[in-house]
């Protein structure tokens, strides 16, 4: 059996984890709550109460959680020697379908805990109207796209180096020649 590098301890492990967990949660919290800002300032010209800003925040948290689980069952990891479109796009589409799937188990469990039949929950899946429903996957692929994105462009360059890039000041792009380069 060939060495496929060093091993990465447990505590490593449970750490790179958790970043990615607070990365994903952080990032979604951020879309997600400024997608319920925009409901809200729509709702509130109409004179409309609406402030679901913890709602937003906490299913943040789930589908970030659920969006781990989905990598270390490495969901979506296909198309890894091809352009990365193909991977970014791939894996958008993969994870979205998860969580459109667990948002409908989610309605369910929740009519159930309500005592409503699953028919009825089913019809309350991303708002209830099938324009909702293609409202609210559109902007999930958008929200995922660049996520993976950038995600995807780490796994080629690497980590540090894509922190490096969009951290660090750049150098002069003119070289000691003289040549000025666009």
């Amino acid at each position: 059996m060939a060495d496929t590098g060093p091993k990465v301890s447990l505590k490593q492990r449970v750490t790179d984890e958790l970043k990615e967990f607070a990365i994903s949660a952080a990032y979604l919290c951020v879309c997600f709550c400024a997608i319920s800002y925009f409901k809200f300032a729509i709702l509130q010209a109409h004179d409309v109460a609406f402030a679901p800003f913890g709602f937003a925040a906490a299913k943040a948290l789930i589908c970030a959680k659920f969006m781990s689980l989905g990598h270390m069952a490495h969901l979506g990891d296909r198309y890894q020697k091809v352009a990365l479109i193909w991977p970014t796009l791939h894996k958008s589409v993969v994870f979205l379908v998860l969580l459109l799937l667990l948002d409908t188990a989610e309605e369910v469990i929740v009519g159930l805990l309500h005592s409503r039949p699953i028919i009825a929950s089913l019809a309350e899946v991303s708002g209830g109207t099938l324009d909702q429903l293609i409202a609210r996957s559109v902007l999930g692929f958008l929200i995922l796209l660049p996520f993976f994105a950038l995600r995807e462009l780490g796994h080629v360059v690497g980590e540090h180096t894509l922190l490096r890039l969009y951290f660090e000041p750049r150098r002069s792009n003119h070289s000691t020649t003289g040549d000025a380069r666009d």
